[in-house]
């Protein structure tokens, strides 16, 4: 079907899908259904390219879903591919895992560059992709559509729009303004967990070019990271549970201190130079009891809640659910609602909830030092171990693939890396 013009006013719009967010969980979504012929608009109330507070790092999982949707990593300035891991226990004893190299199985791209080639990416398949277009409102659901009121802002002024679609997929974050106009937000929410990061440059020390992951006692579950990018840049930063041993409000104050630390300012080097300013933010890591879909509306992204809850890692999640929206579109177009909606649903348990539940497990392990310092130990103990063990860390598999036997395959742990041809 071609885009059309609504009959609702001059000016409005009408498409299959309206997606409110060009994050990576709505270009997603925006990919799957225009590879499959779908007319797709995408709108988002920033102007790209835009930052987007991350710890930058793209696991295996995510750079297989970016691969499959055509996704060039040689089109993003700082893309940087990391073959080896480097692990700090708490006991300070530090630990080299390497990752194979046939095909990328972790990479650092910042999201001011890699939601901007996404978006590019998506105009380049033919799908509209409108910046400085705010969602405002849901006017009207019906059994075959639902209207959208959207605010522009353009070089003019501002004025209002109705854009009407078969659904719309809300890929608009935490606190999804869509969810919210709905009134199924919850109040006081806050996140699982809690990020803080800032970017330095002249970084000499082996922060260089090693990623690491420094899980100091006092952080546990949570880390501190560096992930390397070009040129003597990182991404450097730490995330934490919320309820543990430090607040959030004590976040700015700890970061002083983190860096002081002898092993990361070594890391750094002495003629690092912070950059800008620090960031935080939080992270939705509540799959299992957050509402994925009403009516004619799907979540996706953080407005779902599909963040790792060991890990805090949530590209690749965010990619995944963008995908499921849209194949349960695709499946269930020109029925019921409901038969999209239970797609969705029953696609996102599938490939979540077992994982959410190991995670939550895990981190529980690893919230003593005792626990992560066993788990490492173990993790170390033998090349099996050390290879196999940073596979599942960044994701290569579902972490919970041992109690899904449906996920089972031959290749199991096998499996050659994203962009082996470029």
């Amino acid at each position: 079907m071609s885009q059309t013009k609504s009959n609702n006013s001059a000016g409005d719009l009408a498409c299959d899908v309206l997606i409110v967010g060009a994050g990576p969980s709505g270009i997603a979504a925006a990919l799957t259904l225009r590879a499959a012929h779908y007319d797709v608009i995408v709108i988002d109330k920033a102007f790209f390219p835009r930052d987007k507070c991350c710890g930058d790092g793209l696991t295996t999982g995510a750079l297989r879903i970016l691969d499959e949707l055509g996704f060039d990593p040689n089109s993003v300035p700082n893309w940087t591919v990391c073959n080896d891991v480097w692990l700090r226990s708490p006991s300070g004893r530090e630990m080299q895992f390497s990752l194979p190299t046939q095909g990328q199985f972790a990479a650092i791209a910042p999201r001011i560059e890699l939601d901007n080639v996404l978006v590019q990416l998506a105009r380049s398949q033919g799908i509209q992709v409108l910046e400085g277009h705010e969602f405002v409102s849901i006017r009207e659901q019906t059994s075959d559509h639902i209207d959208v009121k959207i605010n522009s802002n353009n070089n003019i002024g501002t004025d209002n729009q109705t854009f009407r679609a078969k659904f719309l997929v809300a890929s608009d974050g935490m606190w999804s303004p869509v969810r919210k106009s709905l009134g199924m937000s919850t109040p006081g929410y806050l996140g699982e967990w809690h990020a803080f990061r800032q970017y330095a440059n002249n970084v000499t020390g082996s922060a260089k070019d090693r990623l690491h992951v420094w899980f100091d006692k006092d952080l546990l579950p949570g880390y501190a990271w560096s992930f390397p990018l070009q040129n003597g840049r990182v991404n450097i930063g730490f995330g934490i549970l919320r309820g543990g041993k430090y607040s959030v409000q004590q976040m700015k104050d700890l970061w002083p201190n983190l860096l002081a630390r002898k092993h990361i300012s070594n890391a750094l080097g002495s003629e690092v130079v912070m950059e800008d300013r620090h960031t935080a933010w939080p992270i939705p890591a509540r799959v299992t009891t957050a509402a994925l879909s009403t009516g004619r509306v799907l979540f996706v992204g953080d407005a779902a809640c599909v963040t790792d809850a060991l890990t805090g890692e949530g590209i690749g999640q965010a990619l995944l659910s963008g995908q499921m929206s849209a194949q349960a579109i695709i499946a269930g177009i020109g029925r019921e609602a409901s038969v999209t909606r239970n797609k969705y649903e029953q696609l996102i348990k599938q490939n979540f909830f077992a994982d959410h539940r190991m995670s939550l497990t895990l981190g529980t392990i690893l919230k003593s030092s005792l626990g992560a310092r066993a788990a490492l130990r173990i993790a170390n103990l033998t090349p099996w171990t050390r290879r196999n063990f940073v596979r599942w860390m960044f994701e290569d598999e579902p972490r919970a693939a041992l109690f899904t036997p449906s996920r089972w395959h031959r290749n199991f742990l096998r499996r050659a890396g994203a962009f082996q041809t470029k």
